[in-house]
């Protein structure tokens, strides 16, 4: 069994970033469904329906930098960290 010293700091982001906006699509998606259907059972259609359809769109970019980001950041600290702490996992 090989042990993990190090992780690429950038592959780690990009699958991060990746899996943080699709996550921001489906949560994009969910929330303009669900203004869609409370603006039709209250009173109508309107431009905050339009607004929640723009989620979409912005959810899945937002999500998606901030988890490349936060990818960036744990793959850096976790490298920093493994050298100082050697485990023996078997």
């Amino acid at each position: 069994m090989e042990k993990v010293n190090k992780i690429d700091i950038f592959l780690c982001a990009k699958l991060q970033g990746i899996i943080a906006g699709l996550i921001g699509l489906f949560c994009g998606v969910l929330y303009a469904t669900i203004g869609t259907i409370i603006d039709l059972s209250t009173i109508g259609l309107n431009a905050g329906t339009a607004l929640a359809y723009l989620a979409i769109i912005g959810m899945p970019i937002f999500f998606a930098v901030f988890g490349y980001v936060t990818g960036l950041v744990s793959a850096a600290l976790y490298n920093c960290c493994s050298k100082w702490f050697k485990l023996n996992l078997k």
